[in-house]
């Protein structure tokens, strides 16, 4: 009986944590995209923009290649984005 109580609070402890670290992550993701947006509005505020990262125009090539899946590897590696936002912008430079 013992052993069963102390499973079910080590349970209930684990859910316990878990909702709280999930509710903190979704805050801090609120934050940053909050940040981000206002950071955004002061570089168009004084029209700056972000440089093209170094190595874009490997990607260039291989996507004129046709070498898609090189195009975001290298993607990757050169802006450490995820593999999502990679597909995206390799995708991107296909329609231009």
């Amino acid at each position: 009986m013992t052993t069963l109580f102390l499973l079910l609070a080590l349970i209930a402890t684990a859910a316990w944590i878990t909702s709280t670290v999930t509710l903190r992550m979704k805050a801090l993701e609120r934050r940053s995209e909050r940040l981000e947006r206002r950071l955004g509005l002061v570089l168009d505020h004084f029209g700056i923009e972000e440089p093209e990262p170094a190595g874009l125009d490997e990607v260039r090539a291989l996507v004129r290649d046709g070498r898609t899946i090189e195009a975001i590897k290298v993607y990757r590696r050169v802006t450490g984005a995820d593999l999502l936002e990679a597909k995206q912008a390799v995708e991107a430079l296909t329609d231009v």
